[in-house]
């Protein structure tokens, strides 16, 4: 080939190169947990389904959500995977956050209690651990019990303990006789004699244990990147349910989980409470909503179809995107 000819082919690889990666554009992420429930976030960046829609990822792990919001709130991330009080709270203080997608909608943890406690009436005058005052696992908890017939802040005792590790160690040690844990930790309980009392997605209670969340202001200033990101985090809720192996795998890497029982048992646990539309329905917001009325003149007045927006996944379903989703 002709040095010249070669040089023009260089230069023009190059070039469409370049321009390929400029098209690529950077969104900011962060998730604030180790827990299956960001499985579909962990198999959107595993399989490059956010390289697909024209995005390059950068995924920070945040301890818990309230940091990450505040990072959102700040301009230092652009999405938020996170659960419904993260958002309530943050724009009841004047904060123009909003969820864009459901991703877990009903909480999935189990009670757990010390074998001698055998049904729900025997938890009355008992005490209950959760991770911390205000934490998702504190108010599934309390709102489980209601459902149960158990007035929380009058029939038991619930305390702090930390993570599901802590959670599980507080009943071994007989500190609190019941808990709240999701799987692996359910499956481990069992094996040291607990009891797993009650499913809590039997319950029903519909409550964003999980979505995508961003800020109004990013909404406007980036709309095609959000919608982009949606779009990925959405193809990923159907490969969790087409593709077992690859889901388990993500867990496993992300949470550091070899058992294959135990992998197996998270798999199912959360795949089965998957949308296949996955709009952030107000009726999971308003749960939270009533929850604080009590003590929250603004949570009493709130609307709950103003934490939501639900036009991105309108947009999907419009455009015929999660149909080709389900065919697949």
């Amino acid at each position: 080939m002709p040095t010249v000819l070669r040089t023009v082919l260089t230069l023009s690889i190059l070039l469409l190169n370049f321009q390929l990666c400029a098209a690529q554009e950077k969104v900011r992420v962060g998730w604030a947990a180790v827990a299956a429930a960001h499985t579909p976030l962990w198999v959107a960046l595993e399989k490059g389904l956010f390289a697909k829609q024209g995005l390059i990822p950068e995924a920070i792990f945040f301890g818990a959500g309230p940091p990450a919001m505040q990072a959102l709130v700040a301009g230092d991330l652009d999405m938020v995977v996170t659960s419904a009080p993260n958002v309530v709270n943050p724009r009841l203080g004047g904060a123009d956050v909003v969820m864009l997608l459901s991703i877990v909608p009903t909480f999935i943890d189990h009670i757990i209690s010390a074998p001698s406690v055998t049904s729900v009436e025997q938890l009355k005058g008992k005490s209950g651990s959760v991770n911390r005052a205000g934490s998702i696992t504190e108010m599934g908890l309390r709102l489980a019990l209601r459902r149960l017939g158990i007035e929380p802040e009058r029939d038991v005792k619930i305390v702090s303990v930390g993570g599901n590790p802590e959670r599980l160690a507080s009943i071994a040690r007989g500190i609190t006789q019941f808990t709240i844990l999701d799987e692996p930790f359910i499956k481990e309980a069992e094996r040291l004699g607990f009891r797993d009392l009650v499913n809590l997605a039997t319950l029903k209670i519909p409550l964003h244990v999980n979505g995508v969340v961003t800020r109004e202001a990013t909404i406007k200033a980036r709309r095609p990147m959000v919608a982009r990101f949606v779009r990925a985090i959405t193809e990923a809720l159907y490969l969790v349910r087409a593709d077992k192996e690859a889901a388990k795998a993500a867990i496993a890497k992300y949470t550091r989980l070899s058992d294959p029982d135990g992998l197996e048992r998270t798999y199912r646990n959360h795949s089965a409470v998957l949308l296949d539309v996955p709009y952030a329905d107000p009726v999971g917001i308003k749960t939270l909503l009533d929850d604080m009325a009590p003590k929250n003149p603004k949570a009493a007045a709130a609307d709950p179809k103003s934490f939501v927006d639900a036009s991105f996944v309108q947009e999907m379903e419009a455009s015929g995107f999660i149909k080709q989703l389900l065919k697949k």
